[in-house]
């Protein structure tokens, strides 16, 4: 499962999210801050173990996360500090929302490597970025061959973090603490799968 592969493909789930925020005239950069305030305010849900709320909040700010890069474009704002600061903020709500449903579901020691399994998960694209390139770049779009590579990553940790708080909120067998244990190790196996990617087609020697 790879759902960035086929972001093209899924655009009309969030399209309409976008053209209406593009309607209200909100900067992309707000929308953006939105998506934090989102994550932030979701993380805070879980905390107080507010399942359906911390779900829905989650939900909310991926499509906004999703909605501002289309606001750009349809706007003709986008700019290099806009996708820096989009960058930053998906790791600032990630980083509260896993930490927080790690620590507090699962322990210290899951929150601490789900959080670094998906920071690494992310940052390996900007690395490759700077030490081999990519093939195209449009509007602040990168698009590179490292985004076919994995299984695993923002979106579909979203989506399997949403399910299994459903799950916990109806207190099936299988709640939090086994869906965010069930994140770190995808995650991990998903990141391990670019590293060898990337070993297979750059291992050798600067030449």
């Amino acid at each position: 499962m790879n759902l960035t592969k086929k972001r093209e493909s899924l655009k009309k789930v969030y399209q309409p999210v976008g053209v209406a925020l593009y309607r209200l005239h909100l900067p992309p950069n707000f929308i953006t801050l939105m998506s934090v305030a989102l994550g932030m305010a979701s993380a805070y849900a879980f905390y107080h173990g507010k399942f359906l709320t911390a779900a829905s909040l989650l939900l909310l700010s991926g499509l906004f996360d999703l909605a501002d890069g289309m606001v750009a474009r349809l706007s003709d704002k986008a700019s290099k500090f806009g996708a820096v600061f989009d960058w930053l903020a998906d790791k600032w709500v990630d980083g509260f929302v896993l930490g927080t449903v790690g620590y507090f579901y699962a322990g210290p020691l899951t929150a601490i490597t789900v959080v670094t399994a998906s920071m690494l998960h992310s940052f390996i694209k900007p690395v490759v970025y700077a030490e081999i390139g990519y093939e195209e770049k449009v509007k602040g779009k990168i698009r590179d061959p490292l985004e076919g590579v994995g299984f695993f990553g923002r979106p579909e940790t979203h989506i399997t973090l949403i399910i299994f708080t459903i799950l916990e909120r109806f207190h099936a067998p299988l709640g939090l603490e086994f869906g965010i244990k069930l994140i770190a190790v995808l995650t991990m196996a998903s990141l391990l799968l670019r590293i060898l990617y990337l070993y297979k087609h750059y291992g050798r020697e600067y030449e």
